[in-house]
């Protein structure tokens, strides 16, 4: 039941960050994971087993055409 991760997704988290929010939008896919806090814009570089392990959505941004 994997995701397939891309640049731009917004991945929702089991564990919040200190600002309050689960949601993060991916900036670089690889061995690690580059995240944006959707609430206050901190950037971690994490490794993609923790980010497999711990997403419980993953959303696909808006298509605009």
């Amino acid at each position: 039941m994997g995701f397939v991760y891309e640049v731009g997704d917004i991945v929702t988290l089991k564990k919040s960050h200190p600002c309050g929010s689960r949601e993060w939008e991916i900036l670089r896919v690889g061995a690690d994971f580059r995240l944006k806090c959707t609430g206050c814009g901190h950037q971690i570089m994490v490794p993609r087993k923790m980010v497999e392990k711990n997403a419980r959505d993953l959303r696909k941004p808006q298509k605009e055409s």
